[in-house]
């Protein structure tokens, strides 16, 4: 048995996220019906996180185990073939026996795009939201930098299944930038891990700050853990997930 992994990028537009769904198109899905003409048998596809519906990945990363001899960069021709053009695999890798996309991975990058003109391009309102009204983007870009460092983010998360088994919502971010760059006001996030709805909570608590409706001292209180609760979550169409990190071999 081989243990493979492949970097994945998505168009997540037509997608109800990465999750398995019943009757409902979703990235993990169309990873494992592909596999499984390949194979000729099911084929568990495990993924370096779960991205929400609508979310857009340049660089994620799935694993799983293969009796199909087939070399690595075959294999990534052929998933090619099989799986929708909105799903691409860059590359294809052995791995060792132990290895989890998930569990392995040391850092994690978002990015979420703001397109702030009044009319937003046809072929880009897919990958942006689009907010083309006043906000103070230098209070927006001050706060975002207080993100940084290790917090409880319960604030910031959505109800999840997992809550039930009292895990703990300290993340570590290490580093958080918001700038503008031309029309679009970007927001980019690195941190050891990511919680259900945690970059969208955080993009909304910045538009809430461009707004003037919340301010760096809001984000301390909430950063301090439960029980209060950050803003709306930002749309899922803006936010990419940029790259997935592991440890040097």
């Amino acid at each position: 048995m081989r243990r493979i992994s492949i970097l994945l990028t998505y168009d997540g537009t037509d997608y109800h996220g990465w999750q398995v769904q019943p009757g409902l198109a979703t990235i993990q899905g169309e990873l494992q019906a592909a596999l499984e003409k390949l194979e000729g048998s099911p084929v568990p596809v495990h993924g370096s996180g779960r991205t929400d519906a609508g979310v857009h990945a340049l660089g994620v990363c799935a694993a799983f185990n293969l009796l199909n001899p087939m070399p690595v960069d075959n294999l990534r021709r052929a998933l090619n073939r099989l799986l929708p053009p909105a799903i691409r695999v860059l590359s294809a890798a052995e791995r060792p026996a132990t290895f989890h996309p998930r569990y392995d991975a040391i850092a994690k990058t978002y990015e979420y795009r703001i397109w702030r003109e009044e009319v937003c391009p046809p072929f880009l309102r897919r990958y942006v939201h689009h907010h083309p009204y006043p906000l103070d983007e230098l209070a927006m870009a001050a706060a975002a930098t207080l993100f940084a460092g290790q917090h409880d983010f319960s604030a910031f998360a959505s109800a999840d299944d997992s809550d039930v088994l009292g895990r703990s919502k300290v993340r570590s971010i290490f580093a958080s930038k918001l700038w503008r760059q031309d029309e679009l006001l970007n927001f980019r996030v690195r941190g050891s891990g990511f919680l259900k709805h945690m970059v969208r909570h955080m993009m909304g608590f910045l538009i809430e700050v461009g707004k003037g409706n919340q301010s760096p001292a809001d984000l301390t209180i909430l950063l301090a853990g439960p029980p209060a609760k950050a803003p709306q979550s930002a749309p899922a169409q803006g936010l990419t997930q940029i790259s997935v990190e592991y440890p040097l071999p």
